[in-house]
């Protein structure tokens, strides 16, 4: 115990007390003793933890099922194959391409398409069309709004095998657990 810092001692010996075997708890009491660590520190670490842990419980409780993220899926590929078609036609129209690079600027569209409607929608807005529809958010595990790198891995991390389906699993599919975010209810508009 002598290796771990005051606040994991504290930790120890407070919230996760029911983790850990009584003579682990008893060198971390001993430890404590023998830093001399002040009541007043013990009591605010205390309480840093255990606001923590209840901020976690809130974004937990706030997490969308798997039946919203399915909802999610279907809707975004509705609005990003709209989209890919849109763009498709504007460049067919501007460039008339021939029958030889059809394939190719279908790809190339399908693939600029999709990363720019996740990539701007989440950034701009933390959400997607079927987000807005469904009134949830992207955040990070902490709650807060992600970083533009944040969106940028969450984006290519869509491109993993699988991850489309990846959330019917667990709440989170892989592009929210490589990324460190998650959707939530978002509840700004609710007093």
């Amino acid at each position: 115990m002598s290796k771990r810092t005051d606040e994991e001692l504290i930790k120890i010996v407070t919230i996760d007390r029911e983790g850990y075997q009584p003579l682990a708890v008893a060198a971390a009491e001993e430890e404590i003793e023998n830093r001399k660590l002040d009541t007043a520190k013990i009591e605010q670490v205390e309480s840093e933890f255990k606001a923590e842990i209840e901020e976690k419980k809130q974004i937990d409780d706030k997490t969308v099922s798997s039946l919203i993220r399915f909802v999610h899926f279907i809707i975004d590929t509705i609005v990003w194959f709209i989209l890919a078609f849109i763009l498709a036609s504007i460049l067919d129209i501007l460039f008339n391409t021939s029958e030889e690079f059809v394939m190719l600027i279908a790809y190339l569209t399908l693939f600029v398409t999709f990363i720019g409607y996740y990539y701007i929608m989440e950034v701009s807005f933390q959400k997607t069309v079927a987000k807005f529809i469904t009134k949830t958010k992207v955040v990070t595990n902490n709650g807060i709004k992600p970083s533009k790198s944040d969106i940028l891995i969450r984006t290519f991390c869509r491109f993993v095998p699988l991850d489309q389906v990846s959330y019917l699993f667990t709440r989170n599919g892989f592009h929210d657990r490589f990324s460190n975010t998650r959707i939530i209810k978002d509840n700004r508009n609710e007093r």
